[in-house]
């Protein structure tokens, strides 16, 4: 998934940042809140997690802005405050889930794979496709032969290309959705990664299409 991350805490957002990333996510991460909720209301994400106490706009006011700007990602807000009022504050906002600090990653990973599964397109556990099935809670992918091991950032690729299943997904999206937007990568990054990928799901009746100047789409068609 594509996460934006609005904390000003530049340790936690490390840890975290570090933590998603080893999840195979990709994360944008923002330490002031106006450019936070700039950021949301012209960058597509698939999930958002907003610490409340922020420079420039707090994280209820970030959440309110993009929910009036009719933006429906999911949100998770992370703060210091555990009194009632302000988690209901935080909800009433707009938010989807709530996290009181300290927290265990292992915690903060659990929740978004929960908000995860309510967006309408992973609401699914399982996912089958040509003769791959992908189980979303686990992350694991099997195919004819058995489980199929991808590094994280392949396996990142085989979920944006499914998401988007039938669909072209430019370049540019494959990128910001790996790395992350403005992520200093080589030009030929995701045409490495999609080359890779194409080889170890050979076999398992999928298919890697190029759309040349367009982008890449993945289906059960044969060539």
């Amino acid at each position: 998934m594509r996460i934006v991350l609005v904390e000003d805490n530049v340790s936690l957002a490390h840890g975290i940042e570090n933590a998603l990333k080893d999840q195979g996510h990709a994360v944008d991460w923002l330490s002031d809140g106006a450019e936070g909720a700039a950021f949301l209301t012209t960058e597509s994400a698939d999930l958002a997690i907003i610490d409340v106490n922020l420079p420039g706009l707090s994280g209820f006011e970030i959440v309110r802005h993009i929910r009036s700007a009719g933006h429906a990602v999911p949100v998770l807000m992370l703060t210091a405050r555990s009194e009632l009022v302000d988690r209901i504050e935080g909800l009433d906002a707009g938010a989807d889930d709530y996290l009181v600090k300290p927290f265990e990653m292992a915690e903060l990973c659990a929740r978004i794979r929960a908000l995860a599964r309510r967006q309408p397109n992973l609401q699914k556990g399982n996912l089958q496709i040509g003769a791959l099935r992908f189980d979303r809670t686990s992350r694991l992918l099997s195919g004819p032969n058995g489980p199929i091991d991808l590094p994280r950032r392949e396996l990142a690729l085989f979920e944006c290309l499914v998401d988007h299943s039938g669909r072209i997904v430019s370049k540019d999206r494959i990128a910001d959705t790996l790395y992350g937007v403005g992520s200093d990568v080589e030009a030929n990054a995701v045409e490495l990664l999609i080359s890779r990928l194409r080889r170890k799901l050979a076999g398992a009746g999928v298919t890697i299409r190029t759309a040349r100047g367009l982008g890449y789409l993945m289906d059960d068609a044969p060539e």
